[in-house]
């Protein structure tokens, strides 16, 4: 039946998140009027091993691979949170299609991350939803680029390699 799958699925994921393997990001959830996601987000905490199931052995191909968006998420996901290392880490998501990657707590204040893989990201509407139902104090857009640059009295595009600055 459809249950006994379900729980295969789950104790896979439970064992593959215990050895580290996959992260499984809970959902937050707050009582908005809005039909919000309740399922975990799986991210691969080792892009290499994402890389080799999908078959992907040089950079090239990754470029050009429909999947380079989710691997460059996950291998942003690890580096933050290895980085700012928040005591509970979440994603957010609603049915309406308003979202953000990352949602965490630091230093008393209630922090946004969203990935994107392009060379400039602009605001979108959905980070106004997310800035406006979660209040939160900022949200970092972290990219593949090279410059730090505000969009938003309360949103920067932030390079990865500065992303030790979400710390200050």
């Amino acid at each position: 039946s459809m249950s006994v799958s379900d729980k295969t699925v789950r104790s896979y994921l439970d064992i593959l998140s215990g050895t580290f393997m996959i992260r499984q990001l809970q959902p937050w959830f707050e009582k908005l009027s809005k039909r919000q996601v309740k399922a975990p987000k799986i991210y691969f905490r080792d892009s290499g091993i994402l890389h080799s199931l999908l078959d992907i052995s040089e950079l090239h191909d990754l470029y050009g691979h429909p999947k380079v968006g989710a691997s460059w998420e996950g291998y942003v996901l690890e580096q933050v949170l290895t980085i700012v290392r928040p005591a509970s880490a979440y994603y957010w998501a609603t049915y309406n299609g308003a979202e953000i990657d990352l949602l965490f707590s630091h230093g008393g204040k209630r922090m946004g991350v969203e990935i994107k893989f392009n060379e400039a990201p602009h605001i979108t509407n959905s980070m106004r939803i997310a800035l406006d139902n979660l209040n939160l104090d900022h949200i970092w857009v972290i990219y593949p680029g090279e410059h730090r640059y505000p969009v938003h009295q309360k949103i920067t595009v932030l390079p990865i390699s500065q992303i030790n600055e979400i710390m200050e």
